[in-house]
Formats: C-alpha cells, structure tokens, sequence
C-alpha cells in the first residue's frame, strides 16, 4: 500500500481495536467484514463509490450504512463506515485493508480463546502442507472447481484437527483468493495475524528438526535483532544438510552447509 493507504489502514485499525477491547464476538465480526469484501469485489460500481477519494467522506458513510446497516454487526458496521470515510490510494487498497482487518479480528477471536500460538502455527503448517503436494495444489489452483468445492475439500481435510479460526480461514484462502494464488493469500493471512500480534515472521529452514531450546534460543535472538517478537515457522529440508536458513520479510541469513558447498564449487570453478 502507498502512502494514503497505509495512513488510512493505521486509523481504520484504531477504529477495529476499539471495538475489540469491549465485550464483542471478535469471529463475528471477522465472518461480517469478510461477508463486505465478498460484495464489494463482485460490484465494480460500490467499490469505486466506496473508495473515491473526490466523493464527500459522509456521503460515503451514509452510504455504507444504508447497503449494511442491520445485515452486519454493529461492529464490523463500524469498521467499515470507518474505512470508507478514509482516503485510499486504490480501490483494491481499500478491500485489501478490510481483508486484514478481517484476519486480524479473527486473531483476535484465537487470542481471546487462549489459541494464537496454534493457530498461527495450523495456518503455516497448512500452507507447507499444500506447497509440498502437487495434487492437493493443483485442486486448489483448478480454476474449473467451484470456491464451494474448494472450501468443501479443506474442510475434510482440517475438520477436527485444527481450530475453528484456522478451519475458517484456511477455506476462504482456498475457496475465496481473490484473484491471487493460494500460497499468496495465505502469505497475506500470515502476515495479518502476526500484525495483529505485534510480531515478525521468520521462515527458518533446517535439515532437522530443532530442539525446544534451540527454537527458543533462535527466537530470542531474532527477536533481540528485530527489536519485537517474532515468531519462527521451520521448514525441515534435508537438502541444506545442515545449518539453517532464516527469512524475516527481505532479509535472508543463510548459514546452511549446502550453501557453503556452493560458494567453494564456484571458488574452484572461478
């Protein structure tokens, strides 16, 4: 997002919290803002509306609560009457920053019942789960499969192993992308529940897998580098040998031996 957008997604998620420090359903409101996005991505004309930065901000209030008022809770309600009253840079930034707000009250349902950790953790085990099988893929990817279909599919394949966060957001990656990939919208779902939770998001790859005290010992060391916590994801690949590679947003540390490997090979060769 640009400058205007970022601006605009900053106080449209003060507006969320607010709603989320009282006594409200926090899936509720998840379920709710997405049930918005859902409309508004199949009406070019209300997004346009919604996100027309030359309109009048109370014209574009009134709007919203005109097409939602009383078919969504008071809180999603309030949210989006917010957001659309913002200036955004496109109308995708708009739908996109109610996504997140979406994933981020979600989170906020999973924290409330004491399951952040694993639902993070469900939701990026999931998504190596898909990346590592072609066949469960390409059914996801299948572009002659309805969403229903799709959502039907990660369902029995998640109901009663995961919570129920994860099994509702790992079907709407799968059955509502939004024109994107499924290991893209799940990047973008990743990154919204560590939004929510303050923290970063190290991908850590190993050819074995680590020891408690070795995660809690790369963890805390990241987290001092990154000056917040941050929660690290592993993938095991015996290819790296050994080592680890660590990946936090841009930045790479790679300190595997099949790396080493690779520079001494282009030593030689050079």
């Amino acid at each position: 997002m640009q400058g205007s957008s970022r601006t605009a997604l900053t106080s449209t998620r003060r507006v969320l919290n607010g709603t989320l420090s009282g006594l409200s359903d926090p899936k509720a409101t998840a379920r709710d803002l997405f049930a918005v996005i859902d409309v508004m991505d199949t009406n070019a004309t209300l997004r346009r509306a919604f996100a027309d930065s030359s309109r009048d901000a109370d014209a574009k209030r009134g709007l919203a609560q005109r097409l939602f008022g009383g078919k969504v809770g008071n809180e999603a309600s309030e949210v989006l009457t917010a957001a659309v009253g913002e200036r955004w840079s496109s109308e995708r930034d708009l739908s996109d920053a109610l996504e997140q707000l979406a994933v981020e009250a979600l989170t906020a349902s999973a924290e409330k019942a004491e399951r952040a950790d694993s639902f993070e953790n469900e939701m990026f085990r999931f998504e190596r789960t898909v990346a590592s099988d072609a066949g469960l893929r390409d059914a996801l990817a299948d572009r002659g499969r309805s969403g229903a279909d799709k959502r039907g599919l990660v369902s029995r394949l998640l109901e009663g192993k995961v919570s129920e966060e994860t099994l509702f957001l790992a079907g709407r990656a799968a059955g509502n992308p939004r024109g994107r990939r499924f290991d893209r919208t799940m990047e973008e779902f990743l990154a919204g529940i560590a939004s929510r939770r303050g923290q970063s998001q190290a991908l850590v790859t190993s050819a074995v897998e680590l020891t408690g005290e070795q995660s809690e010992r790369l963890r805390a060391a990241l987290s001092k580098m990154y000056g917040k916590p941050v929660q690290t994801n592993v993938v095991i690949d015996p290819e790296v040998v050994g080592g680890i590679k660590v990946q936090v947003g841009d930045d790479v540390i790679d300190g595997t031996i099949s790396r080493r490997l690779d520079e001494a090979r282009a030593h030689l060769s050079g």
